[in-house]
């Protein structure tokens, strides 16, 4: 393929090292690819003073630049799935889903603490209400405040604070940016679960240009694609995002897909969390299966009891 592929990406270290790792991937399949990178800034990036579940926007950091590619500025785009709205946007076509990162969210104590050895009353940064309500639920004598930033903004924050002990930060990225030695432990899913789609990486394209997607279509991992699917159909028929403390984590487990979820009260006091497991090619339906599951069973109230907050 002697074309030149425009790429469209946020500009945070982070993204642009996950770009670069995509078209890595692409040269292996096409060593001939010419790639051009084109920084989009979305509104997430922009708006830094306000929480993201204030920011009324779908897709706070994705829609100016699927924009970019419905308006043929750039060919093709790489996103960090979670960051993906579960609707999906018309005239782009997911075209691979590789290989995943490390789901799991990480805990940064300052002087190495862990969560359990925070004294009292402790202060956690953290911008997401999931997050926020699952440490409360395991301690819920600790204080979340909210922190914004990429990585390393959010990196410094804590060492400059006086008031933050620890943050939350997806391991992927950490890991992605070889900082994982900053990781004081990480939340295991069976105490803890992440975000749809954290840790995974979107590679979208026009669906009409069949060159393209054909190239990135080789990157696609089915067991990666089953599992976020399950996760991402749990999130949209609870109506989640960053507005709601949902988590969802699938895998694959002996040709299964396992698929766990929560529905948790922002102050950590009710936590509804339940499994079911299925067939990867009915990855959607398990997913809003176990989503009618957890509303039924109490998460339907939480999600009310939200309502005005």
């Amino acid at each position: 393929m002697g074309r030149t592929i425009r790429i469209g990406t946020r500009g945070s270290r982070l993204a642009l090292q996950q770009t670069q790792w995509v078209v890595e991937r692409l040269r292996e399949v096409a060593p001939d690819l010419h790639v051009k990178t084109e920084i989009i800034r979305p509104v997430g990036d922009r708006v830094q003073d306000k929480p993201l579940d204030q920011l009324s926007v779908q897709g706070v950091f994705t829609k100016e630049i699927d924009h970019a590619l419905l308006d043929g500025v750039v060919d093709l785009v790489v996103h960090s799935l979670k960051d993906l709205p579960t609707v999906s946007t018309e005239g782009i076509n997911i075209a691979a889903i590789p290989e995943r990162e490390d789901a799991r969210d990480a805990f940064i104590g300052k002087g190495g603490l862990l969560l359990a050895e925070l004294p009292k009353g402790a202060s956690v940064g953290t911008g997401s209400l999931r997050r926020r309500a699952q440490l409360l639920a395991i301690r819920s004598d600790l204080r979340p405040t909210e922190i914004r930033g990429n990585i390393d903004t959010r990196l410094r924050k804590l060492e400059l604070s006086d008031q933050n002990s620890a943050i939350i930060l997806a391991a992927a990225g950490l890991r992605r940016l070889d900082l994982d030695n900053v990781i004081t432990e990480y939340l295991d899913f069976d105490q803890w679960l992440p975000a749809a789609g954290q840790g995974a990486l979107a590679i979208a394209c026009r669906p009409d240009d069949t060159a393209v997607r054909r190239v990135a279509s080789a990157l696609d991992d089915p067991d990666v694609r089953a599992a976020v699917t399950a996760e991402r159909a749990l999130l949209a028929k609870v109506e989640g995002g960053c507005h709601v403390p949902v988590g969802a984590y699938g895998r694959i487990v002996r040709g299964a897909l396992v698929l766990d979820g929560l529905v948790a009260a922002i102050d950590g006091s009710q936590v509804v969390r339940r499994q079911l497991k299925g067939e990867p090619a009915d990855a959607w339906q398990l997913g809003e299966q176990l989503a009618e599951r957890l509303l039924a069973e109490g998460g339907a109230d939480i999600l009310a009891s939200l309502e005005g907050q």
